[in-house]
């Protein structure tokens, strides 16, 4: 095989390993989850150096096909994307029928979903979600920092930041598990009828923390969405930062096209 892809000269080497290894995941003779060929297998496989190996298997990162961790090498990602519908995860008929936004969402997408709940008390108002609150800096409020899971592999972590005045008159709120809908249907419950969410998404880099909890490469790239809960009379009364997989998820808007 090294001879044949001496003999193509017309595309780099690096892309055209890289063009025959994805075409082999795609096939399924390298698994989801399968360990990738060693280095010096792909390097006597095409006769190629460890540079140019290196190279191939950076494509295949880049294209979310394949994960490296160090010292274990590179594997076959397991997950397809999670189609992520914005218009539909916050209707008020999935937080009636009990179902928090995520947990809907992956069902819907044919996945077993999972939450960790990583914290849940006060701490001084982050800079950027105190302006979007319109609270002053520094003033208390109630975090619930929590990871989700899809089919036992972390796809996000996210925190919600509530004024503490109204976390403190919501007793669930204060709980790991707020109940069946979860937080806004609490919300809601005592009176708070939200009107709109709005998000602001990103792209960016994970940083060493976001890709060990991740389970990412090093490098890999992430979505950081930030939303805000507005209430009917015009209040941001949740905060949610959100950091996503990137090659996990699917985002998919609807937008009216009339006035």
């Amino acid at each position: 095989m090294g001879n044949e892809f001496s003999r193509d000269t017309g595309r780099p080497r690096y892309l055209r390993i890289a063009d025959d290894l994805a075409e082999q995941i795609r096939v399924g003779a390298l698994a989801p989850g399968a360990q990738m060929p060693s280095e010096s297998e792909v390097m006597e496989r095409y006769g190629v150096s460890q540079g140019t190996v290196r190279r191939a298997i950076a494509e295949l990162r880049t294209a979310g096909l394949v994960d490296t961790h160090h010292g274990r090498g590179s594997y076959v990602k397991r997950l397809p994307p999670v189609r992520r519908k914005s218009s539909d995860r916050f209707r008020r008929s999935h937080r009636r029928s009990g179902k928090a936004a995520y947990l809907a969402e992956a069902e819907q997408a044919g996945h077993t979903p999972s939450v960790h709940v990583l914290f849940v008390g006060p701490v001084d108002v982050p800079a950027e979600v105190a302006g979007r609150m319109g609270v002053p800096a520094g003033e208390k409020v109630l975090a619930r920092r929590r990871q989700y899971f899809s089919d036992g592999t972390p796809t996000e972590e996210a925190t919600s930041y509530l004024p503490w005045a109204m976390a403190e008159a919501i007793p669930e709120l204060l709980s790991e598990n707020p109940g069946d809908g979860g937080i806004y249907a609490r919300l809601e419950e005592h009176g708070h009828r939200l009107s709109e969410f709005v998000e602001t998404v990103r792209a960016r880099l994970a940083t060493k923390q976001e890709a060990s909890a991740l389970r990412l490469s090093p490098g890999s790239p992430v979505i950081h969405l930030v939303r805000d809960a507005v209430t009917d009379d015009g209040r941001v009364i949740e905060v949610c930062d959100t950091v996503m997989a990137a090659d996990r998820f699917v985002l998919e808007y609807r937008i009216a096209a009339s006035d």
